[in-house]
């Protein structure tokens, strides 16, 4: 049976295989040990040139996505739109056309609408990697989710993964739900039903409408952010309000069957969706998330670029 392959870009999971998914996740595995290391590179992407195309702001994807260009040896170059021509009415295309004619090989893109990675990705001949893009899809973070999970119970299958909180505005959220259920994991959503997509029971989730359902429910809560920026007023009547009947707090998960993990895709807002305590306690994995996000941009960085996953699973002293 032949390997697969990802193709020419990632614009999310929807379009992947399960065969793609676990070649990424499978992939990422050896490059967690890069990481370990004295000296924290491989010579995989010597000589490409990777562009980070940020059109809204970000830390944690823009500084993981760099350090795993950088552990691979690439050359990077980050462009915010504010500090671009963007700024002066210059369109993405062009934007993307003009860098492609200084010979570069990647762009990766964080964008404000849907789509528009893939837009992208058909106008342009180097490989593009979304790096979130409106409410669409988050594939990287899903992909961390995903090996994180997979780190802690040794499988996907079966999984039953809660989604709590700002459904509707998060792609984390979609990515997740199209990645766990290819792989076989149950997936269900809990939040206020001001902030559930409409028909999302058509994406094959069960919906629980309390906390402490998900919690009764769940192997794992992977507890979003409200994204405050994306909303005008009416979905909750006050933050208070939504930590008080949504809040993810040790006095609820004290009642749980079993332990729970909990995850949470950052940044947090304490005290709001997840409590502190809960967030630095003993279940949580949200640190673990951050280092499995280095090793899974490796992993599609090195794999659009071509690279075989026999290749990535040498030992150190090869490379």
């Amino acid at each position: 049976m032949s390997t697969p392959t990802l193709g020419k870009d990632l614009v999310g999971l929807e379009p992947l295989s399960a065969e793609q998914i676990l070649l990424i996740l499978d992939t990422a595995e050896p490059f967690k040990e890069v990481s370990e290391r004295a000296i924290k590179k491989v010579p995989a992407l010597r000589g490409k040139t990777i562009v980070n195309l940020f059109f809204e702001a970000s830390t944690r994807t823009r500084i993981s996505f760099e350090f795993a260009e950088k552990r691979l040896s690439a050359d990077t170059v980050n462009v915010a739109a504010a500090g671009s021509s963007v700024s002066k009415g210059e369109t993405l295309v062009d934007t993307a056309k003009n860098l492609e004619a200084m010979r570069i090989d990647m762009v990766v893109i964080r964008h404000g609408a849907s789509g528009a990675a893939q837009f992208l990705g058909q106008r342009i001949r180097s490989n593009v990697i979304n790096a979130g893009d409106g409410k669409h899809e988050h594939p990287t973070q899903g992909l961390l989710d995903m090996l994180t999970l997979r780190d802690r119970f040794k499988r996907i299958k079966g999984l039953k993964v809660a989604i709590c909180g700002d459904i509707l505005h998060s792609r984390v959220a979609r990515s997740n739900i199209w990645g766990l259920t290819k792989l076989g994991a149950q997936v269900g959503v809990c939040g206020p039903a001001s902030l559930l997509p409409r028909g999302v029971e058509e994406l094959g989730v069960t919906i629980l409408p309390r906390i402490e359902d998900a919690i009764q429910w769940a192997d794992a809560l992977n507890v979003l952010r409200l994204q405050l920026e994306r909303m005008e007023a009416g979905f909750f009547p006050s933050l208070r309000e939504y930590n008080r009947v949504f809040g993810v707090t040790n006095e609820r998960l004290a009642r749980a069957p079993k332990d729970l993990l909990i995850l949470h895709p950052g940044p947090m807002n304490r005290g709001v969706e997840i409590d502190s305590d809960v967030a630095d306690g003993p279940h949580s994995v949200i640190l673990p998330q951050v280092t499995n996000g280095v090793a899974v941009r490796m992993a599609v960085l090195y794999l659009l670029a071509g690279g075989s996953p026999e290749w990535a699973h040498r030992g150190a002293d090869e490379r």
